[in-house]
Formats: C-alpha cells, sequence, structure tokens
C-alpha cells in the first residue's frame, strides 16, 4: 500500500511540474508579469501564485484555454 501512495504521489508530481512549466512558459511568452497575467484571467493572483509555486494544480483543460485565448488575440504565436 506504501509502494502504491508513493507511486501516485509521484505521479501527481511529474504531472504537476509539466502543468507548471507550461504556465510559466505561456507566461513568459506573453511579456507579462505575474499580476498581469492573473489580471488579463481575471483569475486570483494567490491561485496564480500556487499554481506556479506547485502547490496546486493547475486545470489541463484550463491551461490549454488561456493559452488558445493568447492565440487569437495574438499575445503569443
Amino acid at each position: 500500500l506504501k509502494r502504491v501512495i508513493k507511486e501516485k504521489r509521484n505521479a501527481y508530481q511529474e504531472e504537476n511540474t509539466d502543468s507548471r512549466e507550461r504556465l510559466i512558459q505561456i507566461k513568459e511568452a506573453s511579456g507579462m508579469n505575474w499580476k498581469e497575467f492573473s489580471a488579463y484571467f481575471q483569475i486570483p493572483y494567490r491561485t496564480v501564485q500556487d499554481w506556479e509555486r506547485g502547490n496546486r494544480k493547475m486545470p489541463e483543460y484550463l491551461l490549454r484555454l488561456m493559452e488558445y485565448k493568447l492565440r487569437i488575440e495574438k499575445i503569443i504565436e
């Protein structure tokens, strides 16, 4: 049981790291700072901070929507 829990925890951390890294890449490509980025998407700054730091997992669908919006509005390529 301990092994299974450890494996699930490791899988969660890997997923969370991937989402976190993508979020950082998208934010950097936008040229915004974190405050501007959170205001642009109307997401509380603290929530964005938690995603960036890996304290909370960002929903994958939201990450895709954010990237889509930035591309449609020609903020990123």
